[in-house]
């Protein structure tokens, strides 16, 4: 369509836009979308975009534009010039008519400009100057009184900032980093000082309510700016360090940045106040080591507490429910980022601290309003309290007054919200939400714990009046209020929950004796309720959703007490023990788990149709059996040998409920791993005879039916689907040969066929192939060598003749299959079951394919024939895109190129392609598992290739297949090598060490090729890093020779892990001239971890008094203070390019302070250097690090 054509056409091209955007009838809009679609597909199309700007009008044509050159922009090339020409013709168009521009037009083509921002951001300098041509529209609109100018700068800006942090489509995670980094250093502290320029020139005015939304939006966008490459999880409501930059220290000291923000909440309602709330969380979230001293630090926290505290006095804007929740997470974010020590030592410490605990006590009492809220509330307390004992000084903390308070307005609260659940008629129940409730709990033992004995005697007071309750319902319910017991349950299982958090949260510190009798006398209200629920009118009350949730509590409260008593640490002198016995007369661990055996058989028989309380009951009855004590404590009970004799649904009807079929898989392996605990052939006999029946009814159905249409008319289907899952839970228990064994000789040869009918007959019923092929996958699964059979016995290629079997049976019809809305479920989940089948099978080592074919049997052919045929009709985009189908594909790719390269090599030309092509996807993947057995396939196949290509010393007719294949493709191996470049020398890989393996072997392959490579890579690095990367690459084969032995490869790899790379974070490595004697230079005494706080909650925060940094002669640190890793690092100890070192010393930061944070556990002291950095980097980035990791152990002394 030529360009006048557009402008004479534009009345329709208005029209079908307007049909596209507005339409109400789907077709219309299908039909338009059809026809306006082309506008993206190709860069001719950018100046019949630009004439539709030029002449139209019409805001939905005007959206069609923009979003067409957005399609270009990023998924085309254009010249470096016409890039320019369009962002030059933008910013005018902007600045002419952006003003009079529907909102939704000007944020699409602000977002044009910011994306060819971000794009062109190292092509050409004026890319790097929009954040000054926004501030150009800001002055216009402060001078020239033009509110739409400055609300487009405000927006050009926000827009800026969110571009730069959002990775792009099409674009790497390392391309994405470069430009946010570059973007970071240059002009993101410009872009926030900006923010703040406009909030204070909008702040007390009557500016519009946009304006102040984008300004402060804006002053968010760069506090949330994703610093360092971490921030994962944009979701996530935990808020770790903010890795501020050191230039914009001026800034956060600064007291007036701190009110301005405060200021601008008070004078606003939401959304804009609690926008600016939420800077002040990020604010307080900055991280440690940005102050210029401890005393800049100390002001910036007495800043922080004096403004909350002030808030709290006037509880300003707390009424809004959303500055409510923010306002909770900056009280949260206090102790998470500061020390006790240090909120102590405040003036204002004593009045904050009584205003948050009366904040926390009336948010615990408006439970209905403040549920979401509450847990920072009480993750703020518990830090606190977890602090106190490595508190020194006088000043008092207040905590030993107000804790006690919180604890009971906690339990109070949760007690009341009962009665206005049930009696009300509350919308919302604290007990349905599982997560909130949770979170709580994981707090709450500290508080409880704080003053225990106080709280012990609280809980007892409260639940023993409810159990007395409780027991007189079920001795005479008749012509009682069944809502008063409705309640009591509710108000019961609330108790249960908070005694069994208190009793996880159990410390092992001085006093713990005392503690244990606490426990104990807690434990015992949980246990003697147990002995009620079970009992008379109480029976009738297992469909009722708040009984269910009593015992879903009773199992929450089992699985506590078994991590903490029972096992092997704990002592049957236990003083646990000691006070159950007296009130209960349960002396020891076994009676206890006769107790949970009972309530766990109960629990199966009773709630058959409860999904939720079998799920739990048999994930105790699980961990119960997995451990070592307890698994052999409850083979000695009677109730076990019952179960092992017992199983079928006649005594647990909840085998029969279709909701539970997952859970039949956990029961049987639960059962089965009891009963191998013991060598018994004739209990296994005993077991597994229920199951006997089954299958020899299904045979017996299968005899008599002519078909598999006759077959499924007679079996219920559940019943196959059943018998398969209770297989899988036997298999998944035989971990050795004895019991796998025992297992194999029972189902082969006589059950086979059944199976396959089975098979054969519900092909097309995914419920029942996936079951029967998940089965098979555990069942040729030779994990801890369990299939391991003598050499004259023929079962390993009987077995896998029955693979060959299933594959080729279900393969068969999978490929008949056709499109379906639901590919995955229909077809993709059984295609990876059979791929993990083979896989299995292939990699067991328990059979010798070459068998197959000296004898002829075409059992591993079409086993292998048919598994490649069910792969390739899966397009490659949805086996990168679904993680189980991508896993078991790349899997069997790895075990083929390793073992069967000749089934690659003889696959004709455009499979071989394929093939090769995924691998080359698979690379890229971001699994590290992926893009490692990529790399191994890769180097299995190349290697093969360079060992027995044509003209080698021993060429086979597979290698003559490759050549035959890269003659007509010769991209295919040098692309893949392109590949492994760009990842390893250019992007943060974890697994560098399995990615560097193929490389040699593909350089050896593909040496001619190998020169323009090199050189391809040089050329698209930028100018001034050339030079250094083409020397970096001359030195790669430095003394490796043309063979892949062992050490030729190990001296490949080194030079290719020495030789620092520009362009990313480099993989760091020891400076061999420091080591010595082994101790590392410049030992920095007593080095701590800069979050200690983080290790509050069972960690410490120790006060003793460290040497002082080098680089601060009169700084004066504790143990539990900063030791700013950042800081010490010297400032380029490796000779690293600037831009690199500014990147990682942050993360290197938080980095060294996980690790020390690990080895503080078992030892005082610590002693490092920036060689110490070096290494953790080294080890983040690279297993094969574990040397260097050795040393650092060394270091911790003692450990």
């Amino acid at each position: 369509m030529a360009m006048p054509d557009i402008v004479g056409q534009l009345p329709q091209l208005e029209a079908m836009c307007e049909r596209l955007y507005v339409s109400q009838v789907p077709q219309e809009r299908a039909q338009a979308e059809q026809m306006l679609r082309v506008f993206g597909t190709s860069t001719e199309y950018v100046s019949h975009c630009k004439a539709i700007l030029d002449n139209s009008t019409s805001p939905y044509a005007q959206l069609l534009a923009s979003s067409s050159l957005i399609k270009i922009v990023t998924e085309h090339s254009l010249a470096p010039q016409v890039k320019l020409e369009m962002r030059s013709y933008f910013l005018a168009w902007m600045d002419s008519r952006g003003s009079g521009l529907e909102p939704f037009v000007a944020t699409s083509l602000i977002q044009l400009l910011c994306r060819m921002t971000k794009l062109g951001w190292f092509e050409d300098d004026a890319y790097r100057g929009l954040a000054d041509e926004a501030r150009n529209f800001l002055e216009k609109g402060t001078t020239g009184g033009s509110q739409a100018h400055y609300l487009l700068g405000l927006r050009i800006l926000n827009m800026l900032v969110s571009e730069m942090n959002s990775p792009t489509a099409g674009r790497s995670l390392t391309q994405h980093r470069k430009i946010a980094v570059n973007f970071r250093d240059q002009s993101l502290y410009k872009v926030f000082q900006l923010a703040l320029t406009a909030l204070r020139h909008l702040h007390g005015t009557a500016a519009d309510e946009k304006l102040k939304e984008q300004a402060v939006q804006l002053a968010l966008q760069c506090l949330s700016f994703d610093f360092v490459g971490t921030c994962l999880d944009e979701s996530s409501e935990d808020l770790g360090t903010i890795q501020v930059p050191s230039a914009w220290r001026p800034s956060v000291e600064d007291p007036s940045t701190l009110q301005l923000f405060i200021d601008f909440y008070i004078a606003t309602q939401p959304p804009l106040s609690n926008m600016a709330l939420e800077c002040l969380v990020r604010l307080a979230s900055v991280r440690r080591s940005l102050f210029s001293s401890e005393t800049e630090r100390s002001n910036f926290l007495s800043r922080l507490v004096n403004g909350t505290r002030d808030l709290l006095r006037q509880q300003r804007g707390l009424a809004h429910h959303a500055n409510y929740h923010e306002f909770c997470r900056l009280l949260g974010r206090l102790k998470a980022n500061y020390q006790l020590s240090e909120l102590v030592g405040l003036e204002s410490y004593k009045e904050w601290i009584q205003l948050v605990a009366e904040f926390t006590i009336s948010s615990l009492n408006s439970w209905q309003w403040a549920s979401g809220s509450v847990y920072y509330l009480l993750g703020l307390w518990s830090r606190l309290v977890s602090s106190m004992p490595y508190l020194k000084g006088d000043a008092p903390s207040q905590l030993d007054v107000f804790v006690p308070k919180i604890t009971r307005a906690y339990i109070t609260s949760r007690l009341e919200s009962v009665q206005a659940v049930v009696v009300q008629g509350a919308a919302e129940d604290p007990l349905d939400n599982d997560e909130q409730l949770q979170d709580q709990l994981d707090s709450l033992p500290y508080l409880c714990r704080f003053q225990y004995s106080e709280t012990a005697e609280y809980l007892t007071s409260l639940t023993d009046p409810l159990i007395a309750a409780y027991q007189s319902f079920g001795t005479s319910a008749a012509g009682q209020d069944l809502t008063q017991l409705a309640m009591l349950e509710g108000q019961l299982t609330w108790l249960v929950h908070i005694i069994g958090a208190v009793v996880r949260g159990r410390m092992n510190t001085t006093g713990a004796d005392a503690q244990e009798t606490m426990d104990g006398d807690l434990a015992a209200r949980v246990f003697g309720l147990l002995r009620l629920v079970d009992t008379g009118y109480h029976t009738t009350r297992y469909g009722e959703h708040s009984r269910q949730r009593l015992d879903l509590a009773l199992l929450s409260f089992f699985q506590n007490f078994r991590k903490v008593y029972v096992g092997e640490q704990v002592m049957h002198s236990s003083k646990v023990y000691l006070k159950l016995n007296e009130r209960l007369g349960l002396s020891d661990h076994s009676m206890v788990l006769n107790i949970m055996l009972s309530k766990i058989a109960t629990n199966l028989k009773v709630f058959g149709s409860c999904e939720d309380v079998v799920e739990q009951t048999l994930t105790l009855f699980q961990d119960l059996a997995a451990g070592y004590m307890s698994g052999k404590l409850l083979l000695k009970l009677d109730a076990i040998a019952f179960l092992l004799t017992h199983h079928t649904s006649d005594y647990f009807p909840f085998l029969t409920d279709a909701s539970n079929l997952r859970n039949r898989t956990t029961f049987y392996h639960t059962l089965a791993r009891l009963l191998f605990m013991e060598d018994t052939p004739a209990k296994f006999k005993s077991f597994v005879a229920p199951l006997q029946q089954v299958l020899a009814g299904l045979a017996s159905a299968s005899a008599n039916a002519s078909n598999a249409a006759a077959l499924r008319s007679t079996v219920p289907r559940e019943t196959v689907i059943g018998l398969f899952r209770d297989l899988r839970g036997i298999a998944t228990a035989t971990n050795s040969r004895r019991t796998y064994s025992m297992l194999f000789e029972w189902l082969y040869p006589s059950h086979f066929p059944t199976m396959l009918a089975c098979l054969e007959a519900w092909a097309d019923t995914p419920e029942v192939t996936t079951a029967l092929l998940k089965f098979m996958a555990e069942f040729v699964l030779n994990k801890t060598q369990r299939l391991t059979f003598d050499s004259s016995s023929p079962n390993g290629i009987l077995l896998f003749r029955e693979v060959s079997k299933v594959i080729v049976t279900y393969g068969n019809r999978a490929l008949q299959l056709g499109p379906t809305s639901d590919p995955y479920g229909q077809k993709y989940k059984g295609i990876w079951n059979c791929l993990a089948i083979l896989t299995r099978a292939l990699g067991g080592n328990y059979v010798n394919f070459g068998v197959f074919e000296l004898y002829g049997d075409p059992a591993l052919k079409d086993a292998l024939d048919m598994a490649l045929k069910l792969a390739l009709s899966i397009p490659l985009a949805d086996i990168l895109a679904y993680r189980k189908v991508g896993k078991a594909y790349f899997a069997l790719l790895d075990v083929l190129c390793h073992n069967h390269a000749n089934v690659i090599a003889t696959r004709d030309t455009a499979t071989f392609a394929f093939l090769l092509s995924s691998l080359d996807a698979g690379l890229k993947s971001l699994d590290v598992s992926i893009s490692s057995q990529c790399a191994a396939a890769v180097d299995n196949l190349a290697g093969y290739y360079f060992k027995h290509q044509p003209g080698s010393e021993s060429p086979t007719p597979a290698a003559a297949a490759i050549a035959e294949r890269l003659r007509q493709r010769p991209e295919l191996f040098p692309q893949v090598l392109s590949t492994l470049f760009e990842i390893v020398l250019f992007e943060d890989c974890t697994n560098q060490w399995s990615l560097s393996r193929p490389m040699l072997s593909l350089i050896l392959i593909s040496e001619p090729l190998y020169a323009q490579l090199k050189q391809q890579i040089v050329a698209s690095q930028m100018p001034d890093r050339q030079q250094h990367l083409a020397a970096c690459l001359e030195k790669l084969m430095l003394e490796v020779q043309r063979n892949l032995e062992p050490k030729n490869r190990d001296k490949f790899t080194q030079n290719l892990t020495i030789e620092p790379v520009a362009n990313k974070r480099p993989k760091l490595v020891w400076d061999k001239s420091d080591e010595g004697d082994g101790h590392l230079p410049g030992p920095i005494s007593n080095l701590p971890p800069r979050g200690a706080s983080r290790m509050s909650v069972g960690g410490g925060e120790g006060e003793l008094e460290q040497e002082p940094a080098a680089h601060d002669p009169d700084a004066k640190r504790t143990v539990a203070d900063t030791a700013d890793a950042e800081e010490m690092l010297p400032d380029n100890p490796m000779g690293l390019d600037e831009e690199i070192i500014t990147d990682i010393k942050p993360f290197i930061a938080d980095l060294y302070d996980d690790t020390v944070g690990v080895l503080r556990k078992h030892g005082p002291t610590f002693e490092a250097s920036a060689a110490t950095f070096v290494a953790l980097w080294e080890l983040k980035e690279n297993k094969r690090s574990f040397k260097e990791l050795g040393l650092l152990i060394q270091l911790a002394n003692p450990y």
